[in-house]
């Protein structure tokens, strides 16, 4: 007779699996009672002090007394991939009110959710356009010559790329987990880290860009579960088990579900943009990178710069980022932040909480 290879401890399985029903019998309970709640996400107090087509640009109401507020306005350059909720999902992990604790005047572009009439629009658009006429609003609202910029992610590669073409309305920029080479995803010995941008290398962009018209936040999700799939598609359902009788931990869960899964598609010819020229041509770290008929020359970056990154990012590794530093114009006033997370628990951590956006303002005041 064969012997099985794998031993089984059978009582040691059979209390596993009690506990596990146990947990999903009270989960089950938990969501009829919460099965008509949606949600809440974005929800810090703001104003909106300026729209245009889809997007809105936010003016957040202080958390702190007027004369503790810093002079020099923050906006947040958002990402064009998922919603900006990310960084506001629930009051206690909320990167924007972290920052408004500490006095900074946060301001933020929301691109909002693009129709199929925005197909055309280009990343020429948003950053020589719609970011710049974003930028003179808040220098009007605020009063303000100058402001601080602070983008996220994509978001960090378009605000490196407007600080380049319009300098002199830029105080600081800080950038957080901001791709600059997007060819730098090799890691000896971890496969997955980089993988998003490596299988972006080889779509054919123009058939998909073709087929949709805009990107569909659906296909970019699916692109973002096959660079991590255990932990994206199994691990974190998985983890869900032990929480869905604790009622603060699943409405968690659930924000991060709504942020992820219901994010914007992303205008077509912005995205055959973005694949074509920063992910396969890498011109934004060649120097090759054209925006508004201007080229982006990172040498024009001549203000304090702090660019943090996450250790653990496995869609953004930190060579492909901290390169920034031997790119730009200003090396005696470039400072780095390392922070030990993933990509998006950059925003969503606990411990971050407590570093990343103190951090920040900290560097924004001493400059």
């Amino acid at each position: 007779m064969m012997n099985f290879p794998i031993k089984f401890q059978l009582d040691k399985l059979i209390h596993e699996f009690a506990e596990v029903e146990s947990k999903a019998a009270k989960g089950l309970a938990q969501l009829k009672t919460l099965k008509d709640v949606d949600v809440d996400i974005g929800s810090t107090e703001k104003d909106v002090i300026y729209e245009r087509g889809t997007f809105k640009l936010y003016h957040y109401k202080p958390l702190v007394k007027k004369e503790k507020i810093h002079q020099v306005p923050m906006l947040i350059f958002t990402s064009l991939v998922n919603g900006y909720e990310v960084l506001d999902l629930q009051p206690d992990r909320s990167f924007v009110r972290n920052f408004l604790n500490e006095g900074i005047d946060v301001y933020l572009i929301d691109w909002g959710y693009p129709k199929l009439s925005d197909k055309y629009k280009t990343l020429d658009d948003y950053v020589t356009d719609y970011a710049d006429d974003c930028v003179d609003r808040v220098l009007e609202h605020s009063n303000s010559d100058q402001l601080n910029l602070l983008g996220i992610c994509l978001g960090g590669s378009l605000a490196t790329c407007y600080t380049s073409l319009f300098p002199e309305k830029v105080r600081n920029l800080a950038l957080t987990v901001t791709p600059i080479n997007y060819h730098a995803s090799e890691v000896e010995g971890q496969p997955h880290v980089g993988m998003l941008f490596r299988m972006g290398r080889s779509l054919n962009i123009d058939n998909m860009v073709d087929a949709f018209g805009n990107m569909p936040m659906d296909m970019l999700n699916v692109s973002f579960s096959m660079a991590s799939p255990l932990s994206v598609l199994f691990g974190k359902y998985i983890d869900a088990v032990d929480i869905l009788d604790d009622k603060d931990a699943f409405l968690n869960f659930l924000r991060m579900e709504k942020w992820l899964y219901k994010g914007p598609d992303i205008p077509g010819e912005a995205y055959r943009q973005f694949a074509k020229e920063f992910i396969q041509g890498n011109k934004l770290y060649k120097g090759e990178m054209v925006l508004g008929g201007r080229k982006i020359d990172l040498k024009n970056v001549t203000m304090p710069v702090l660019n943090v990154y996450a250790t653990r990012d496995h869609l953004v590794p930190p060579p492909g980022t901290t390169v920034l530093g031997e790119l730009i114009g200003n090396k005696q006033d470039y400072k780095e932040m390392s922070v030990n997370t993933g990509h998006i628990g950059i925003y969503t951590g606990g411990a971050p909480q407590k570093i990343v956006a103190p951090g920040i303002a900290q560097w924004l005041r001493e400059h």
